[in-house]
């Protein structure tokens, strides 16, 4: 028989090593001397658990119970508290997208340091207006700017971040289409914009602008501002004509008894000239009037004529005329229908420059020129009878109180038009 060859021994096959269970584990140690504290510590362990916990987070809400979401996020809470920044960023950057993470964590991640918290402050959807309002009140302006760069700002945040009047903070709100500007901080902004002329021009671009801030900043805008203004407010009063023309028979059969009534329709009235004033005044026309202060000099008695005439009360034209800028009398000219060259009789009479040292027109004299080509009559006419309306109709002893005091007035106490005057009567840099 042929012998077969004997058989080579094989080495058995490995088989993997069952995972440890709970009873063979090693136990935690719960002892405050578990770890000494000069041991080096080792923290891959901490972020791989950070990593696991933020994964918990995220799982989305049809596979995870809130209250299992709501413990991870706590576990987590406390993990983070002494983790070195490039943990909490990192799990920021994770949170930030994540519609149901835990407002918490959320809250404590953006009062974090602003390399950590901004992630959170600009992108995070899942934190209130609520949220927003109490981080406002604990961080730094630097933080306070990145959540005026929220895509969607509500006026409530808008209000409690406009409180700290942080130059950069404001006008990064202003420039944000998404913010939403409350009355309240509108105001705000208007009073501190007198001393802070960016302020300015980032208001006229704003939709919420209303003719009263605009005409009221007119005052102390630059030049370049100021014809954006009078292009935006400069408007017909065509429909308030038509609305109310059969009140103007009623309202003087009355003997124009009704202080309100007699205001509101001498801002509507389409005439600007006042006749009753030409009857008593020595002169026969405004015309007549500007002449006479080119060659005299514009006294306060004259100041008082044109004003008048004009069909504005003395305060108006005394702020006019004194107006540094000088647009505004080329809107007094052009209201009550005066011809070009009574621009330069009344710039005469101010004793101000028209030409310069080459003999051209001078450069303040031109913008003036420019103000009254570029605005229509019926315009121009708006804009002389509201600031009219707006610096005298309030002047009660109560405001002129808070103007000589400083205060602002509270538009609920006294109306839209007394913060207008204490604005800029009010003015110190003017």
């Amino acid at each position: 028989m042929q012998a077969h060859p004997a058989p080579v021994p094989t080495a058995p096959l490995a088989m993997p090593s069952p995972a440890p269970s709970p009873a063979s584990a090693p136990a935690l140690d719960l002892k405050p001397t578990a770890i000494a504290p000069d041991t080096p510590q080792d923290k891959s362990v901490r972020r791989q658990l950070a990593k696991r916990l933020s994964d918990v987070i995220c799982i989305p809400a049809s596979q995870l119970t809130p209250q299992e979401r709501h413990m991870a996020g706590d576990v987590l809470v406390e993990l983070l508290r002494d983790a070195d920044v490039e943990l909490r960023e990192g799990v920021a950057k994770r949170l930030v997208m994540l519609n149901e993470a835990p407002r918490t964590i959320l809250v404590i991640l953006a009062k974090d340091d602003i390399q950590v918290a901004r992630h959170v402050l600009e992108e995070s959807k899942s934190l209130t207006d609520s949220d927003l309002i109490q981080i406002i009140q604990k961080v730094s302006g630097e933080h306070r700017e990145v959540i005026a760069k929220r895509r969607k700002v509500s006026d409530a945040v808008v209000d409690a971040l406009v409180q700290f009047l942080e130059e950069d903070v404001v006008e990064t709100l202003l420039k944000n289409k998404g913010a939403n500007f409350s009355e309240t901080a509108l105001q705000r902004i208007l009073t501190v914009s007198r001393s802070h002329l960016p302020y300015v021009d980032l208001l006229v671009k704003r939709v919420e602008l209303r003719p009263s801030h605009g005409l009221t900043m007119f005052w102390w805008a630059t030049s370049a501002t100021r014809k954006k203004i009078l292009h935006r407010f400069g408007v017909t009063r065509n429909v308030l004509q038509e609305t109310c023309h059969d009140l103007f028979p009623k309202a003087a059969q009355e003997g124009w008894s009704d202080p309100g009534v007699r205001k509101a329709l001498q801002f509507i009235e389409r005439r600007q000239r006042n006749r009753a004033a030409m009857e008593r005044s020595e002169f026969a026309t405004l015309e007549e009037a500007i002449e006479a202060a080119e060659v005299k000099g514009l006294t306060r008695s004259l100041t008082e004529e044109i004003s008048y005439i004009s069909g504005i009360k003395p305060a108006t034209g005394a702020q006019i005329l004194t107006d540094k800028g000088g647009e505004s009398i080329a809107i007094l000219c052009k209201a009550p229908g005066l011809k070009r060259q009574y621009v330069e009789k009344l710039w005469r009479a101010l004793k101000r420059p028209v030409h310069d040292v080459d003999g051209e027109v001078h450069p303040d004299l031109e913008k003036v020129y420019q103000a009254y080509d570029v605005i229509s009559t019926d315009k121009a006419q708006t804009v002389l009878r509201y600031w009219n309306w707006s610096l005298t109709a309030s002047l009660n002893a109560e405001v002129l109180r808070h103007i000589k005091d400083g205060v602002i007035p509270r538009e609920e106490d006294h109306g839209a038009a007394a913060i207008t005057a204490a604005l800029v009567f009010g003015n110190r840099n003017g």
